[in-house]
């Protein structure tokens, strides 16, 4: 009797294809507001893959309607008041009088504090760490230090090696009576069992769990990933970059080998921005208003050493502003001579490319350095596809060869950087929730722009030749990823 029924529901799905598809594209077209690419990839993916292909788009492809997920109102007398003063610094020109080499940056410290209300500090020390094992040790000392409150979000965090060295001290200084605080994405931690984070628990750690699955493995919102990698110790120290938990981010896995990222540990009022942004996302996920409670946006220390200009920015599919694509947009149109991107995916949109390929036709030079090996095929054959596009019109592209790269950022004009969790993909620009730091220091960008070019003796060059003569199975798996990269 059971298998009957089963039977019928199958008939009737099948004897009604043509119609369901129908119903199934006209909520893709006409109740989401997307790119057209994107919709129609979908609607060829409903196509060829008929109600499984709608299943994929329920899971992966839902707009979020760009709801507003995340309120900030105990706090934002005090942000607008920091966001008017330094608005009529820049109009007024003061800014520029003040700071001379921000002179061709202003502009863009207004759309930041305008879009959303991004405040410009100028008194940071950064130090730049491109090794885990440097990072890690470095952050682990820092936590050892807390008096107060240690704010820890990563997308990933294994349950392995590194967190356990880490965890043996958020431990030891919760029973000192330090409040940790650990969140922690749904997918991306999809492989710790709840039992850990109970555990966790019970030695007096907070946790909270960033769009949890419905069930153990369904994730209705998988496509939505909090991508930010963020620490704030105290309000005097934050870290913010690539790096995630694991004992491959310190090259303890042999499929990766050596782990090339990059992060940043700041010291200055820039600690601000990254403790707001945590606090909106704990209020969220946690259900607890963090801002209730002064302590938490107070006490933030000025650095001593580098005085760098730093404003903290985030995007997400909560808000209409690409904000962080937006400012690489700008940072490509303002370059003069140089623009430098290290990224594990290049999936640009068109208004990214075009920009690239008018910098390069503009005689500015672009180079590029992604990894040379995949850890995701589709996205890897639509990053060496785009890469491609670039290296035909004149721009420098290397893959590095020291392991896996998964630095993600930008400098120009050995000026400005920004760097921080937002890879260069449709994706980190329009889905996940990222944050990353501009910074406007000739200093810090010079030595970032070294770094790049010690990264370029273990990389190699792809030549215009060595692009164009690359065998036709690799043209035929760029093309397929490149036809699906609005989805990837």
């Amino acid at each position: 009797m059971i298998w009957q029924d089963i039977l019928t529901v199958v008939n009737f799905i099948f004897g009604h294809l043509v119609l369901l598809n129908v119903i199934f594209a006209i909520i893709i077209v006409f109740f989401q507001r997307r790119d057209p690419k994107t919709v129609w990839t979908w609607l060829l993916l409903l196509y060829f893959i008929p109600i499984l292909g709608f299943v994929f788009y329920l899971f992966i492809g839902t707009d979020m309607h760009k709801q507003r997920m995340f309120r900030v109102k105990e706090v934002e007398d005090r942000l607008n008041d920091a966001i008017r003063q330094q608005t009529s610094q820049i109009r007024s020109r003061e800014l520029e009088k003040q700071a001379p080499h921000m002179s061709g940056y202003s502009d863009m410290v207004m759309f930041n504090l305008d879009t959303m209300g991004s405040v410009l500090s100028d008194n940071n020390d950064i130090d730049i760490f491109t090794d885990g094992n440097e990072k890690f040790e470095q952050l682990i000392r820092d936590m050892r230090q807390a008096e107060k409150f240690i704010h820890i979000q990563y997308y990933i965090i294994k349950n392995d090696v590194l967190f356990n060295r880490i965890k043996d001290v958020l431990v030891e200084k919760a029973a000192e009576g330090v409040e940790v605080r650990i969140l922690y994405d749904a997918m991306g931690c999809r492989f710790v069992r709840k039992r850990y984070w109970e555990n966790l628990r019970r030695c007096g750690i907070r946790t909270a769990e960033f769009f949890p699955a419905v069930l153990r493995w369904l994730h209705l919102r998988m496509n939505y990933r909090n991508h930010r990698k963020l620490v704030i110790i105290d309000n005097k120290i934050g870290y913010v970059g690539g790096f995630n938990i694991g004992k491959e981010y310190i090259g303890l896995d042999p499929k990766f080998g050596h782990w090339r990222d990059t992060h940043l540990r700041i010291v200055g009022d820039a600690v601000m921005g990254l403790q707001l942004r945590f606090l909106l996302d704990w209020n969220y996920t946690a259900k607890e208003n963090l801002f209730l409670h002064p302590q938490y946006m107070d006490g933030f220390q000025p650095g001593s050493r580098d005085g760098c200009d730093v404003q903290i920015i985030y995007s997400g599919p909560d808000t209409s502003i690409q904000q962080i694509r937006d400012n690489y947009l700008r940072l490509i149109n303002k370059a003069e001579r140089s623009i430098y991107i290290q990224t594990p995916y290049f999936i640009p949109d068109e208004a990214m490319m075009a920009a690239l390929l008018i910098a390069l036709h503009s005689g500015i030079e672009v180079n590029l350095m992604i990894p040379c090996k995949p850890d995701h095929p589709f996205v890897y054959w639509a990053t060496y596809s785009y890469a491609g596009e670039l290296i035909m019109n004149g721009a420098k592209c290397y893959t590095y060869d020291n392991g896996f790269l998964h630095a993600k950022g930008m400098i120009v004009d050995e000026k400005v950087f920004c760097y921080g969790t937002a890879n260069m993909d449709i994706r980190s620009f329009a889905l996940n929730f990222e944050v990353n730091a501009v910074v406007y220091d000739e200093r810090k960008a010079r030595e970032m722009t070294e770094i790049f070019r010690e990264d370029v003796k273990h990389s190699t060059l792809v030549t215009r030749d060595v692009y164009a003569g690359r065998k036709l199975y690799v043209r035929l798996k760029e093309q397929v990823s490149r036809l699906l990269s609005p989805l990837l």
